[in-house]
């Protein structure tokens, strides 16, 4: 019985742990030759620029605009390939989120949801919790690369700012548009990319394209990733200063989680 590497972000790897307890095998959740589909806010991917040729504007922009996720709620959508998709509501500057993952493969589809209020992490994990109840997570038993999207001090899934600080060739593309290359080895953990999936991609991992966009007002509008083995991962960030509702569970519907799901994360 095999899952996917890539499971997702947003409690990723209690998703394979739940892929794991359907039986479910390799569903490739977003496996080679997937594509998402690109909004037109999307940048248009370019051929990188040399290594170590990065333009000090464009690498002051993309810093100012992930600065400002740490600001000011916003929504988070992220897809790769074609049954993956992560919706995600954060405030940063009150530390709260909430996050649903939908991830689908040969005659499955599953739903986690998770929650982050404070210090407190909830999830509501197929296999694992039943109905309204959620299962928390004790962050003090994670080590610090564990993949759960959502974490206290760390609320953006994706990891932004550490992404982008790990190209060295960012350049401008057109009008708040820029492109360059990541170097996933220096970045494990961000967009859901464990350790195992980056070495996978052997030597490519070094060198992945993005590309990002920026609305009117500087803020990070899409980021998007052509990941080794044709899979594109996009992220959108849109709905600035949205009101996120993040309240804990009553007592009663809360569960501490099991040892599964930290053997899963890495605990």
């Amino acid at each position: 019985m095999r899952t996917s590497r890539f499971a997702g972000i947003g409690l990723a790897a209690a998703t394979t742990a739940a892929l794991a307890m359907a039986g479910c095998a390799d569903n490739g959740v977003a496996g080679p030759g997937a594509s998402s589909s690109a909004s037109a806010s999307t940048p248009v991917a370019t051929a990188p620029s040399a290594a170590g040729s990065a333009d000090p504007a464009a690498v002051q922009a993309l810093a100012d605009a992930t600065a400002k996720l740490d600001s000011e709620s916003f929504k988070l959508t992220v897809t790769a390939g074609v049954g993956f998709q992560l919706t995600a509501l954060i405030d940063a500057p009150n530390g709260n989120g909430t996050a649903e993952l939908k991830a689908s493969g040969t005659n499955t589809e599953l739903t986690v949801k998770s929650l982050l209020v404070g210090q407190d992490l909830y999830a509501q994990i197929p296999g694992i919790t039943k109905g309204d109840t959620w299962t928390h997570l004790d962050m003090s038993r994670l080590p610090d690369g564990a993949n759960t999207g959502l974490r206290p001090g760390r609320i953006d899934p994706v990891d932004t700012a550490r992404l982008i600080s790990s190209t060295t060739d960012v350049h401008s593309t057109g009008a708040r548009s820029y492109a360059g290359t990541v170097d996933l080895t220096q970045a494990t953990g961000v967009a859901g990319l464990d350790k195992v999936t980056i070495e996978g991609y052997g030597p490519a991992a070094q060198r992945v394209p993005f590309t990002a966009g920026l609305d009117e007002q500087g803020r990070l509008s899409a980021l998007t990733l052509q990941l080794p083995q044709s899979t594109v991962l996009e992220a959108l960030y849109t709905d600035y200063g949205t009101t996120v509702t993040a309240a804990r569970p009553p007592a009663a519907q809360v569960v501490e989680a099991p040892e599964d799901v930290y053997r899963a994360l890495g605990g």
